[in-house]
């Protein structure tokens, strides 16, 4: 393709991705700016987490009790502190300007305590009833659904729709793009975003974060300035949302299974949080 039809081509993708997704903010800080994707709908939400964990923090209460345990509470820690790994990244590598200014790769270590339990610690006793309090809960919140065949069905074709969405050819070219307006700056010229993202260089610690280096940093300012110079993110996005709708179509039977077992744990969760909350 000559250098007149990639652009061509990219002013295409774009307007596509424009119409498909109104309100969008001209600077795309977070993956949510670039709007929603086919799969969405079938696959698990924050406010899915968010309402699953008080559930299930409510049977494992009820549960405890019955062994004896009347004053357990609700988001207890372990007798000794996990290490907590804080994920942040999104499937599109770091996005924000000021994020990449200040963390690089990496993010506040403050967000790593952010989601510590608040509760007190587990007795002894009482963390040796707990796992099976919690398996007791998760059976609950599954109840009538096919584990094996039905349950996130749409997260179970992710890895094969990202190995379609990476043999791209308009998302390869866009990938090449970026990778040479980082190098022009510089920098090593990596495949990807995800390459720059994963670099060994920054030496994650044991909980995922950085060390935040002034050429991590630099790096993720060059990545991020790219992204937005060469509306990378948005090409890519547009990728995804491709493979996954032909793939929608391809398993439209098995994706409607999918949705209806999620349906089904979303009512049990609110009869559970309605009876017990």
């Amino acid at each position: 393709m000559t250098r007149r039809g990639w652009r061509l081509g990219v002013v295409a993708v774009l307007a596509a991705v424009c119409v498909s997704g109104p309100g969008r903010p001209e600077v795309i800080r977070t993956a949510s700016d670039l709007g929603p994707l086919p799969a969405d709908r079938y696959d698990f939400t924050p406010q899915d987490y968010q309402r699953s964990q008080q559930a299930s923090a409510l049977l494992v209460r009820q549960c405890m009790a019955e062994r004896g345990h009347r004053d357990f509470p609700l988001d207890p820690r372990f007798p000794s502190d996990p290490i907590v790994a804080t994920a942040v990244s999104s499937d599109y590598g770091v996005l924000d300007l000021a994020t990449a200014h200040r963390w690089g790769y990496g993010w506040d270590p403050a967000k790593s305590l952010a989601f510590r339990p608040k509760g007190r610690r587990m007795t002894n006793a009482e963390y040796a009833d707990f796992p099976a309090c919690n398996a007791n809960a998760s059976q609950r919140l599954l109840r009538g659904i096919d584990l094996k065949r039905d349950w996130l069905y749409a997260s179970t074709r992710a890895v094969e729709i990202n190995k379609a969405v990476k043999r791209d050819p308009r998302l390869r070219a866009a990938w090449n793009v970026w990778s040479r307006c980082v190098a022009e700056q510089g920098f090593p010229r990596y495949p990807d975003p995800v390459a720059a993202y994963t670099d060994t260089a920054w030496q994650r610690s044991s909980d995922g974060n950085t060390r935040h280096t002034q050429q991590e940093r630099a790096t993720a300012v060059a990545d991020v300035t790219c992204k937005r110079r060469h509306h990378t993110a948005e090409l890519w996005h547009a990728a995804r949302a491709r493979q996954q709708a032909l793939d929608i179509t391809r398993h439209r039977a098995r994706y409607a299974a999918g949705l209806q077992a999620l349906r089904t744990y979303r009512a049990t969760i609110a009869e559970v949080l309605q009876r017990l909350g």
